[in-house]
């Protein structure tokens, strides 16, 4: 079987903890499942800024091109606060997304059900949750131009423009019926066509490529809408696909039906690579969590899980990623907990080491 290349970087914070129970993960799929890895590690974030003065260095980035996926932990943290808005670690990730032109975000909210109850919602309308939302990453109002603080008369204005071409929007969309055709073949598109003319420009572009897939079933949301759908009947989506904006906004609520930002992974996939692989990042969404760094009090399943992406997205391993997931579902049935998730229930507290082992025997378990 040929080698995968993956490039860890493990960044600020929590981050290097939760790689340190990934690399546990990948060591055993490579021991007992055959998947071998080549896998390098850099620095990325603070860490980056600390050894370079820069949080990416530029053999950072082209190392990054060439892998077939980079799996990252965390970037920041209160240490870097006052630096320069050129050289704050997060500008390290916003590169590396920009220059590998990674344009569709993945992030899907499942409840596992031995978590049902700690979600905000009631049980019934979270258990068995699956949703994913895809966002477009790359362009939308967090790069349209112009933008900017400017003077006008005798007051400041803030000025930042949405702005979508049509390719921007369909090689997005595709991605979402892409995805859709592997899951449940259902896309719901959320803009805001009612006031503003890129959703329009959207909601045409997505209709346009809905019907090069025939087998999928195409409906359409406001936004507004779609936030107040997410918290009243959650599961009546299974890709949801938005922009840049919006989709920043749903995600982050569609994350709180699951109960922990402890559990969220995502992926930013790009264009086929020559090997007909998505350039690709994997991350979780949860940040540097200071306030519990070097603690051992890190949930390191969210990483784990953005692995499993890894194994799905990139390395056509679809069974051994969900092999990893039931393994996740089996560690969590038995009551283990990292402090993120001990709720009223209860639960035995562990180590973010020793969720990392119990993962792995889980995963041991699942060949007996």
């Amino acid at each position: 079987m040929s080698t995968n290349t993956l490039l860890i970087l493990p960044g600020d914070g929590i981050g290097p903890e939760v790689m340190a129970e990934v690399r546990k993960v990948i060591n055993w799929f490579g021991e007992n499942r055959g998947l071998k890895f080549d896998v390098s590690e850099d620095l990325v974030g603070g860490a980056a800024y600390d050894a370079h003065g820069v949080p990416l260095h530029d053999d950072t980035m082209a190392r990054a091109q060439e892998v077939d996926a980079v799996l990252l932990g965390a970037v920041g943290g209160p240490k870097y606060d006052d630096l320069d808005f050129s050289v704050k670690p997060e500008r390290g990730l916003l590169r590396l997304r920009k220059e590998m032109d990674l344009y569709s975000n993945l992030r899907p909210a499942q409840c596992f059900d031995a978590l049902a109850d700690f979600s905000s919602l009631k049980k019934d309308i979270v258990a068995g949750l699956d949703i994913m939302i895809l966002r477009e990453l790359t362009s939308g109002v967090y790069f349209g131009e112009p933008r900017g603080i400017f003077e006008e008369g005798n007051e400041r204005v803030g000025i930042n423009t949405q702005r979508y071409t049509e390719s921007e929007i369909e090689r997005a969309a595709r991605s979402a019926f892409e995805l859709a055709m592997r899951r449940g073949k259902k896309v719901c598109s959320m803009e805001k066509a009612n006031v503003m003319e890129s959703g329009i420009l959207w909601r045409e572009v997505t209709t346009r490529v809905a019907k090069d897939y025939p087998e999928v079933e195409l409906s359409h949301m406001y936004a507004d809408n779609g936030a107040m759908q997410l918290v009243r009947a959650p599961k009546q989506f299974d890709v949801i696909f938005t922009d840049n904006l919006f989709g920043d906004i749903l995600s982050d609520c569609a994350a709180m039906l699951t109960g922990s930002l402890g559990m969220l992974p995502s992926a930013s996939l790009g264009a086929p690579m020559a090997n007909g692989r998505p350039k690709a990042l994997y991350e979780p969404v949860h940040g540097s969590a200071p306030d519990i760094t070097g603690q051992g009090k890190a949930n390191p399943i969210a990483c784990v899980l953005s692995f499993a992406m890894a194994l799905r997205y990139s390395f056509d391993q679809g069974d051994e990623a969900t092999r990893l997931e039931q393994a996740i579902e089996a560690v969590l049935a038995k009551g283990l907990r990292t402090g993120d998730l001990l709720g009223a229930e209860g639960g035995t507290p562990i180590s973010t080491s020793e969720m990392g082992d119990a993962i792995v025997t889980a995963l041991q378990e699942s060949l007996e």
